[in-house]
């Protein structure tokens, strides 16, 4: 694998639904992502903005060209990832059929973009302590946004009867956190694909709610 696939790739993640295409120049995308490879592997406070560079084939000093500090770098990793996140949710949301199959479309779609990214999916979801308080407020709302529309699911199936859940509050965290740890644990070089996980999730949620058959 070239450097040119491994930045635009971000290493082992499946490459579509790329979120990272509208970010420009160039050399911009490419620091980013070689940044979620780093912050991935060694962690945001262990990773340095010349390991960031090198990963990228850039001197130290031609990132602060793009990003004035290795901060403002997980800030744009951070937001733009938790927008394609909620944009996964909102569609399911949205979208037509009983409660019980949007919940479904939710959670597969959620947890194959997570195996799918899942070295950017870690960074996203499990640096949040890592951003400064000035920074912090933005990606909270944005999760409480995510919380929201799979709150919003789960409720519309417990009015229509569709679902058996008496703290539906729990259950959505509950289910979030099942979907998100996915990013933990994947191995693209493992037995089952993301469709497959995404699938697997969709009906475990759906048990969990005691969806009722249609």
């Amino acid at each position: 694998m070239t450097q040119d696939e491994r930045v635009e790739g971000v290493g082992d993640e499946v490459t579509d639904e790329m979120p990272w295409a509208d970010v420009t120049p160039d050399a911009a995308r490419r620091l980013l992502v070689a940044a979620v490879q780093a912050f991935a592997e060694r962690g945001y406070h262990a990773t340095t903005t010349r390991d960031i560079a090198s990963r990228a084939g850039m001197s130290p000093a031609a990132l602060y060209i793009h990003y004035k500090t290795k901060e403002e770098l997980l800030l744009k990793i951070s937001r733009i990832g938790h927008d394609k996140a909620l944009a996964i949710l909102r569609r399911a949301v949205e979208s037509d059929g009983t409660a019980a199959e949007r919940l479904a479309e939710a959670v597969r779609s959620f947890v194959r973009w997570h195996a799918g990214h899942h070295m950017t999916a870690r960074v996203v979801q499990y640096e949040l302590d890592s951003l400064g308080e000035a920074n912090r407020p933005e990606i909270v709302a944005l999760r409480r946004r995510s919380d929201a529309s799979v709150r919003e699911i789960i409720n519309d199936g417990v009015e229509s009867g569709e679902f058996d859940v008496p703290d539906v509050p729990g259950t959505t965290v509950a289910v979030l956190s099942l979907c998100i740890d996915v990013a933990r644990w994947f191995n693209a070089e493992g037995k089952r694909t993301p469709d497959e996980v995404g699938a697997l999730y969709a009906d475990l949620v759906l048990r969990m709610v005691a969806a009722q058959k249609q």
